[in-house]
C-alpha cells in the first residue's frame, strides 16, 4: 500500500485523540479479502487484529454494488452487543479506484446510559443507520451474509422454489460474496444446490441485469 507509514501515523493520532474506545482500522483492499487489515489501533473494540478480514461493506464496494463514497456516523452492533458509531473513508488511486479505507469505530455503549450525553455527544439520524458485520474471520462474514439472504426469503430452504433461491443468490451477488473463492462451496452447501446451479443462476441474473442496462450478455466462466 502506498503511503502506508503516513496512514499508520494518522490512525495512531485519531485513536490517541479519542481514547481506548475508539478503534481505527486501515484496510488494504488490493490484498486478499481474507486479510485486508494492515494496521489497527484499539482492536479490542471489535475484537480484530492485523491480518483479519474486511467487513461485508467492503465486499459491496469491491463488487460495485455500493459506490466508494465516504460513509459518516452510521450505527453498528458487534457480536458482543456493543453499540458502535462508525465512519468509513475510502482511499483511491489516480484512476479513482478504491484501494483501501480508514474506518473509525467508536464504542458508545457507555454513553448510552445517559440520555443527556446521547443527545449532546452523538448526532445520529435514522436514515444514516446501516448494518455492518465486524469479524476478523471471513467465514463469519460469509455466514452473516448467507443468513441475511435466508431472512430475505423468509421460508425454510426445503420449501424454496427456484425463484426463491435465485432471489437469494442475486442478493448475495450484489453483496459481493462471490468475490471470495470459498463462498461458492458455502452457499451451495447451505442452499442444498450444486455449484453448477449457482453458476447458472448467476448467468441468468447478470444477463437480465445487462439486458436492462443495454449491455452485451456476459457469461460466467
Amino acid at each position: 500500500m502506498d503511503n502506508f507509514d503516513m496512514f499508520s501515523r494518522i490512525i495512531k493520532g485519531i485513536s490517541a485523540e479519542f481514547g481506548e474506545n475508539c478503534e481505527v482500522v486501515l484496510h488494504d483492499l488490493t490484498k486478499s479479502y481474507e486479510h485486508t487489515i494492515v494496521a489497527i489501533e484499539n482492536g479490542h473494540v471489535t475484537g480484530r487484529k492485523v491480518g483479519d478480514s474486511g467487513t461485508n461493506m467492503g465486499l459491496e464496494i469491491l463488487r460495485g454494488t455500493s459506490t466508494g463514497l465516504d460513509q459518516y456516523n452510521y450505527v453498528n452492533r458487534t457480536l458482543d452487543n456493543k453499540i458502535i458509531k462508525s465512519t468509513s473513508i475510502y482511499l483511491k488511486d489516480e484512476k479513482g479506484d478504491v484501494t483501501g479505507s480508514i474506518c473509525i469505530n467508536f464504542d458508545m455503549t457507555g454513553l448510552l446510559s445517559s440520555q443527556k450525553e446521547l443527545n449532546t455527544l452523538i448526532n445520529l439520524q435514522a436514515e444514516n443507520a446501516m448494518r455492518e458485520h465486524f469479524s476478523g474471520n471471513i467465514d463469519d462474514v460469509l455466514d452473516y451474509l448467507i443468513e441475511q439472504s435466508l431472512d430475505l426469503i423468509g421460508k425454510p430452504i426445503s420449501e424454496m422454489t427456484k425463484k426463491d433461491k435465485m432471489k437469494a443468490i442475486e442478493f448475495l451477488d450484489k453483496k459481493g460474496i462471490f468475490l471470495i473463492m470459498k463462498s461458492m462451496d458455502k452457499v451451495a452447501d447451505r442452499f442444498q444446490i450444486s455449484k453448477f446451479s449457482i453458476y447458472n443462476y448467476l448467468d441468468e441474473i447478470r444477463s437480465s441485469e445487462n439486458e436492462s442496462e443495454g449491455k452485451p450478455r456476459k457469461k460466467n466462466k
